[in-house]
């Protein structure tokens, strides 16, 4: 077996290459740029597409017309060009364009630290959007999974027709690591379904066994229509209360029912004790290192590292803490994702530790805070 020394980033660009992925555009940023370069010593070789945009809007939009011909595509960028991004995000969401999104989180807000990591997107990626619909975000915590969720977020937005992000770290994302890619083990390639020849098209029409359209791409010999406002099943402009409601109502259902089809976490330590600490991304390493430290010094206590962070896996997380007293939730923010367990967990004590100042949370603080919290 062969083992690669890369970074998450550039293990970002290889599984974006194993799900078939054929176009990338975007526009450099720190810590987000070698993906792009990665994506360029990739794509081009191999018949595919690496643009640069002369900005973040245009490199998005350059990726949702790839889409739209059919094409898997991808961007990459940071929290100031996931700003200048939401617009089309919301295109993305309301006219179902399959579409990866890696956001490299860096130290906020507005230019901040370019060179410091830290997750202050997390409600951003959730909520940047004009419509309150949901993503999907995904979160790696180290190289190889760099390289597996980038794989599975391509499936997702095929399967669901919606663009998923990736929500990086720029610790995870610049750090070199060894991983041996041939080892991981990827689930069936997923292609968009394509709508039978044999009947009228109607570009947003579900049957009733599914909430996902089929799809052709534009430029077929079938008329294909697209559109950012309020559309009907035919894809034309409506203001019809009635079918506003029932595609927003799809476009929510679509994901949140399916939620379970898609959570994915890791488990470190015992299922039952005192305290249950809850964490994600890079953090959940040093949390992994304080659960096997607390586990030899102080006594039960379990790590639940979730990397499915929206929708919000509710039925995992009330699983996975019923049998702990108390949970902690540790995250380099200060206070996002907390809010969101708070909610689900309304019986039990919910606390926080949190951090954004460019340094990492270290096992050592988050032992000493289950300690003597």
């Amino acid at each position: 077996m062969t083992r690669s020394f890369i970074e998450g980033n550039e293990a970002v660009g290889w599984g974006a290459l194993a799900a078939g992925c054929d176009f990338f555009a975007g526009y450099p940023i720190t810590p987000a740029t070698t993906v792009f370069n990665t994506m360029l010593s990739l794509l081009p070789p191999r018949g595919g597409v690496c643009l640069q945009g002369e900005d973040e809007i245009a490199s998005i939009g350059f990726c949702l017309g790839a889409s739209m011909a059919g094409h898997k595509a991808m961007t990459a960028t940071s929290g100031p060009g996931i700003s200048l991004y939401s617009e089309q995000i919301s295109f993305a969401l309301g006219s179902e364009i399959p579409l990866v999104i890696v956001n490299v989180q860096r130290l906020g807000p507005s230019t901040g630290s370019a060179t410091k990591g830290a997750d202050g997107d997390i409600q951003f990626m959730r909520w940047g959007q004009s419509s309150g619909l949901p993503v999907i975000v995904l979160a790696p915590s180290d190289a190889a999974d760099c390289y597996l969720l980038t794989y599975t977020a391509f499936n997702l937005a095929e399967t669901y027709r919606c663009p998923v992000f990736l929500a990086a770290n720029k610790e995870v994302s610049m750090t070199r690591e060894s991983v041996d890619l041939e080892a991981i083990s990827l689930p069936p390639l997923i292609e968009r379904r394509q709508a039978p020849l044999d009947r009228p098209f109607l570009p947003f029409a579900v049957p009733e066994d599914r909430l996902t359209p089929d799809f052709l791409p534009i430029g077929s010999q079938t008329l294909v229509r697209q559109t950012s406002s309020t559309h009907g099943p035919d894809g034309y402009i409506t203001t019809d209360p009635l079918q506003i409601e029932r595609n927003q109502e799809r476009l929510k259902a679509k994901l949140e029912q399916e939620v379970g089809s898609f959570t994915y976490y890791d488990q470190t330590g015992p299922s039952s004790g005192k305290t249950l600490i809850l964490s994600y991304g890079v953090t959940s390493r040093a949390a992994r290192d304080a659960v096997l430290d607390l586990n030899r010094e102080h006594g039960p206590v379990g790590l639940l590292d979730v990397k499915t962070l929206w929708p919000v896996p509710e039925a995992l997380i009330r699983d996975k803490a019923q049998g702990f007293e108390e949970v902690l939730v540790v995250e380099m923010n200060l206070g996002q994702y907390v809010r969101e367990i708070q909610r689900i967990l309304p019986d039990k004590p919910v606390r926080f530790l949190g951090q954004m100042n460019g340094e990492l949370i270290k096992p050592q603080r988050i032992s000493q805070e289950v300690r003597h919290g």
